[in-house]
């Protein structure tokens, strides 16, 4: 097993490098680097949508925990990622960003608030946002990992997360976004073949699907006589609809998911993209949920904390540890290619929007495209070296829960500051600055209370009924956030001072201009 998963590494990460060093020519100026020149191709940027989507904290940790609390019935967390996350993101968001962000020379989201709404200070809030909130995403990029390569290689843990980290940083830094889209079309072929080759071989060491399903519907749960976990909507449809909603409507609001609409080259390729990008997230995010489903069904495999709860992140390793040889060896590429793609995006879009949305305005003097892509570069490195540190210490010292406690509001800080004002700025006129500030505040905002009441232990079933469902969890305040941001920023806006309507105007004429087309795509 060992010369089998060395030699697809050693494959898979001479891949990686050409790749990197094939785009470099492509990475001279900041919107090469940044945007791969406005010219991807659909298939190029539904992949690179798809990878960041899913990592390795979906295939280890989130389908770990959800299959076990749910079921079957988690499934249905990994639809609402294909339909919600990917077919409604690129049908209202795709085309829309697209010409907008190219109208106003936006390269980053910090840069389109900054620009859409006239206001230098709020594009350098949004910066510090996805600064603060993004570290520690990308530092969660590396769980699961260790267990993973556990099951066949007995090296130290920062070993992993070095040779991950230092691969990544190398194509970035070489190819920019281009290499980042070659290699996630790479890392998403592997990802849809992993993933088929895992469920069809713990289905088949299960008996079958039906033998398989029927042992599930045996396992007891709680007010249940059976078939809990092979319900509809398993035993708790509630919570199973905040995960939908933050795993799925989340992705209209992070920075590195809709910074993929910047670059697409045309309106035909958006149409394709968007079917490329749904099948994509079809397969991998319901094949994942759908594969932790059966994770009761290894119970007696698992590791358990003191108190009894079981450790999710074991719960998958566990399923895979029985099987054959090559499957493992499969497994361990496909989460490394899951993680890999998310984290070059999410440090590509850290890099970009602190040098072209913090640093370059807080320098006076021009800076030459050349330089803006050095300083990118530096801070890419920095952006690994901070998360694989944090990863490190995270593993070193199980007692440091914060770090675990951060990552898990990330998510929802994020999108629930940006989600609401980035949308209606898309489509409305009539959104003010005053409700951009007030939804970055509530959407931040929520997050850091989660985060302070899971740090400092606050009882929050002692709350009134309302307040107690939204701090349940960091899964129920990231949804909160989301949902209450599309209610703030409207209602914000009609009671505060309206933007110049000439300025506005201005910007929108953008969806006027005039365009030929042929007759399938639009009527005489």
């Amino acid at each position: 097993m060992i010369a089998i998963t060395i030699l697809l590494l050693v494959v898979f990460f001479a891949v990686m490098i050409g790749v990197g060093i094939y785009s470099r020519c492509q990475a001279t100026d900041v919107n090469g680097f940044v945007l791969g020149g406005r010219t991807v191709g659909p298939w190029l940027t539904a992949f690179a949508f798809g990878t960041s989507y899913f990592s390795a904290v979906i295939f280890v940790g989130y389908a770990g925990q959800f299959g076990w609390l749910f079921g079957l019935a988690s499934t249905w967390a990994g639809l609402g990622n294909a339909f919600i996350g990917s077919l409604l993101a690129w049908n209202i968001l795709g085309r829309r960003t697209r010409i907008m962000t190219q109208h106003i020379d936006a390269k980053t989201m910090p840069d389109y608030f900054g620009k859409r709404f006239d206001s230098t200070p709020l594009k350098v809030i949004a910066s510090l946002i996805v600064f603060v909130f993004l570290i520690p995403y990308t530092a969660s990029l590396y769980n699961g990992l260790s267990s993973l390569f556990g099951l066949v290689f007995n090296i130290p843990y920062w070993v992993v997360i070095l040779i991950m980290a230092v691969l990544t940083g190398f194509y970035v830094i070489f190819g920019g976004y281009m290499a980042t889209a070659i290699n996630d079309f790479i890392q998403g072929i592997i990802m849809l073949f992993g993933i088929v080759a895992v469920i069809g071989a713990v289905i088949t060491q299960n008996g079958g699907l039906l033998a398989a399903t029927q042992k599930l519907s045996a396992v007891p749960a709680p007010g249940w006589t059976g078939g809990a976990f092979t319900s509809f909507f398993g035993p708790d449809p509630v919570f199973l609809l905040f995960v939908v909603i933050l795993t799925s409507l989340g992705t209209w609001g992070l920075p590195q998911m809709v910074g993929k609409f910047y670059a697409i080259k045309s309106e035909n390729q958006i149409h394709k993209g968007t079917v490329i990008s749904t099948v994509f997230a079809i397969i991998v995010a319901g094949g994942c949920y759908f594969l932790g489903g059966f994770g009761r069904l290894y119970a007696d495999k698992i590791t358990y904390a003191a108190n009894g709860k079981p450790l999710f992140d074991t719960i998958v390793p566990a399923m895979l540890s029985t099987l054959p040889s090559i499957i493992i060896a499969v497994v361990i590429v496909l989460v490394l290619s899951a993680s890999m793609s998310t984290l070059s995006s999410l440090v590509l879009t850290s890099s970009s929007t602190f040098t072209l949305d913090v640093i370059k305005p807080a320098i006076k003097k021009e800076m030459t495209e050349k330089k803006q892509v050095f300083i990118m570069r530096i801070f890419i490195v920095f952006f690994i070296i901070v998360s694989a540190v944090i990863a490190v210490i995270k593993d070193a010292n199980p007692g440091v829960t914060f770090i675990a406690q951060m990552m898990g509001v990330s998510w929802g800080g994020l999108a629930g500051a940006f989600l609401a004002p980035y949308l209606y700025g898309l489509y409305w006129k009539g959104v003010t600055k005053a409700s951009t500030v007030v939804c970055f505040v509530w959407g931040t905002g929520l997050a850091i209370t989660q985060f302070v009441f899971s740090m400092t232990g606050v009882n929050v079933a002692n709350f009134p009924p309302f307040f107690a469902l939204m701090f349940k969890t960091s899964i129920h305040s990231g949804a909160f956030a989301m949902i209450g941001g599309l209610i703030i920023v409207p209602l914000v806006s009609l009671c505060t001072k309206k933007m110049d309507k000439a300025f506005v105007d201005k910007i929108f004429t953008c969806y006027d201009a005039k365009v030929e087309t042929t007759a399938k795509t639009a009527l005489d």
